[in-house]
């Protein structure tokens, strides 16, 4: 069982970037998932989730509007769609997994539920 994580890198204040988390092992589709990112000094904080039974969606405030995530169930593909990105997006950037049923809201959107954790990617937004 494996989530891979990639896509990072620098990146220009406005600019775009799309990270992928690709897994093996289970299927994303019956899944609880989610990008959380943590910056320097910073806590880690939950960036988007969606439960497993796909029907709840939650991002953060500071990302709403601006970012995106979606599912691919054919390459077992989740991806993150960042647009105008701030320098304050910077930080390291974790994919997460959880294939048990996870669809309360106090649930899907909390780091400690998930199971399986991607490598994390470097997203630095200079200005």
């Amino acid at each position: 069982v494996q989530l891979q994580a990639s896509g990072g890198g620098l990146v220009q204040d406005g600019g775009s970037l799309r990270l992928s988390c690709a897994a093996s092992g289970f299927r994303l589709e019956f899944s609880a998932i989610g990008w959380f990112r943590q910056a320097p000094g910073k806590a880690r904080e939950e960036v988007s989730c969606v439960s497993s039974s796909g029907n709840m969606a939650y991002y953060g405030d500071s990302v709403k509007g601006r970012f995106t995530m979606s599912e691919d169930n054919v390459k077992n593909t989740m991806y993150l769609q960042m647009n105008n990105l701030k320098p304050e997006d910077t930080a390291v950037y974790y994919c997460a997994a959880d294939d048990r049923s996870i669809n309360s809201r106090g649930d899907y959107t909390q780091a400690s539920r998930y199971y399986y954790w991607g490598r994390g990617t470097q997203v630095t937004v200079s200005s």
